[in-house]
């Protein structure tokens, strides 16, 4: 498990350099200049030169990447180009929203879909197999800009029961579930189908095995046998797309934080793209990427527990 453990922070110390190159690489070839946008319409050349030379892109693209990679292993992301605060700041003060947001819609899809897959592939082939199936491509097949608009025109404008938009309350306050409600529905409900369509199948595969059989045979409470021989097996694949769906949700929230206006680090990314700003841009793509590989290799971790049998060595 150590020796896991090690290789695969080494794996993210190459994942994350590849992906901070193609991003710095990225962002300089977009078309616009941050100069530009900082010095405005009425900025002269001489004013574009002194700003470009200020925030050092007046220097060969190759060379500006090497001092960022240097700053970044010194633990410095560098300054927003917009208001000269620290990327790291910005991000400190943004995340805890972010992931506010991204535990909440995991919580909405676990408790809809594990349930929902259990139990269509329990009663396969009935009306809640079916109706669960049907649900479930909806779910995967709905944008989040959609779903989130209309659950604001619904339960905030028709119905006024929860708030139109925001996050400022702290999530463990009563305001601040209602806050979260809709984004994590909203965020949640994608995850939620894939959840339920991957717990169906693994179920289904699980209670056809023969040693399923030899316990139904023995008199084993059917109960039992579901919930006890049936679910830990079953859960394996199942624990494999909820890892995977939680690193896509905390960076994947850049939709759902823009329709509620959550301060988070999607909106971050998002405000610092249309803005040419480099440095908050790569600080918030190294943090989505780093955690996406966090999650992954916790999910390794947590395969052992469930089933002794997996080795790693």
């Amino acid at each position: 498990m150590f020796s896991l453990i090690i290789n695969r922070l080494f794996q993210l110390v190459l994942l994350l350099i590849g992906i901070s190159f193609l991003v710095f690489m990225s962002m300089h070839m977009a078309p616009g200049n941050p100069a530009t946008i900082i010095g405005g319409p009425t900025a002269t050349e001489s004013d574009l030169a002194a700003i470009r030379e200020e925030l050092g892109l007046n220097k060969p693209v190759l060379v500006q990447y090497f001092d960022y990679i240097l700053g970044v292993v010194q633990g410095d992301l560098g300054y927003s180009f917009q208001n000269n605060q620290e990327v790291s700041g910005a991000i400190i003060e943004r995340f805890p929203q972010t992931l506010n947001l991204a535990i909440a819609s995991m919580f909405v899809a676990v408790i809809i879909g594990v349930p929902a897959g259990i139990i269509s592939a329990i009663r396969q082939n009935s009306w809640f197999d079916v109706s669960s199936t049907t649900v479930a491509l909806l779910g995967v097949s709905i944008p989040n800009f959609w779903l989130g608009t209309m659950l604001i025109l619904l339960f905030s404008v028709e119905l006024q029961w929860l708030p139109v938009g925001g996050l400022s309350a702290p999530f463990w306050t009563l305001e601040g579930m209602r806050q979260l409600i809709l984004p994590a529905i909203t965020l949640g409900t994608a995850s939620a189908a894939m959840i339920a369509r991957m717990s169906r199948s693994a179920m289904l595969e699980v209670i056809r095995a023969d040693y399923i059989r030899t316990a139904k045979a023995k008199g084993v409470k059917n109960r039992v046998v579901v919930w006890v021989h049936a679910l830990r097996n079953a859960m394996i694949p199942v624990i494999t797309v909820i890892g995977m769906n939680f690193g896509f949700l905390l960076g994947g929230t850049i939709i759902t934080e823009q329709v509620f206006a959550i301060n988070g680090v999607g909106r971050l990314m998002i405000d610092a793209i249309a803005a040419r700003d480099f440095p908050v841009v790569q600080g918030t793509v190294l943090l989505v990427a780093t955690l996406f590989v966090l999650v992954n290799l916790i999910v390794d971790i947590v395969y052992a527990f469930i089933d002794p049998r997996i080795s790693y060595e």
